[in-house]
């Protein structure tokens, strides 16, 4: 992996499922309904609702939601490992 990566682009594959294509051209298919499932935050439970959660965006080569509501870092989007942050609130 290289020192710095961003994310150059999302598309949602599914419901709860975003394709990412990183800057050294990898790619993660990652699904998110997991992470949000288990969650018992209402913070991000609430992007469950897919119409919500079809509202994420990439912005200075990150994911994010709403005003940053929620987030991941990038290294975790890469490896595709999200499942160590289940209560957490991402992002500030």
């Amino acid at each position: 992996m290289p020192d710095v990566i961003n994310i150059k682009a999302a598309k949602q594959i599914g419901d709860y499922q975003i394709s990412l294509q990183f800057d050294d051209d990898s790619e993660q298919l990652i699904n998110f309904k997991p992470f949000l499932s288990r969650s018992r935050h209402p913070d991000i439970r609430v992007w469950l609702d897919l119409d919500k959660f079809s509202t994420f965006r990439l912005e200075y080569g990150e994911l994010v939601w709403g005003d940053y509501d929620l987030c991941f870092p990038i290294v975790d989007l890469y490896h595709n490992e999200l499942e160590h942050f289940h209560d957490l609130k991402l992002c500030a």
